[in-house]
């Protein structure tokens, strides 16, 4: 498990094994969740990298003159 430190300025630094295995870049947004008993950084995906999830994810029929 990694670890990290607050600084005074309320920052902390993401261990470098951690930005590899995500693969962070600089300026990347990552979004904060906060619960009763952790504070979970999640990466936020750029909408680009969305493109195309929900293929073949049509589940039901139309008729052929709504095509």
């Amino acid at each position: 498990m990694a670890t990290t430190t607050v600084s005074s300025k309320f920052q902390v630094v993401l261990p470098k094994a951690v930005r590899q295995l995500y693969d962070l870049k600089p300026g990347q947004v990552l979004q904060l969740i906060c619960l009763p008993d952790r504070i979970e950084l999640l990466p936020l995906q750029a909408a680009s990298a969305l493109r195309g999830f929900l293929k073949g994810a049509n589940s039901f029929e139309r008729e052929p003159d709504r095509l």
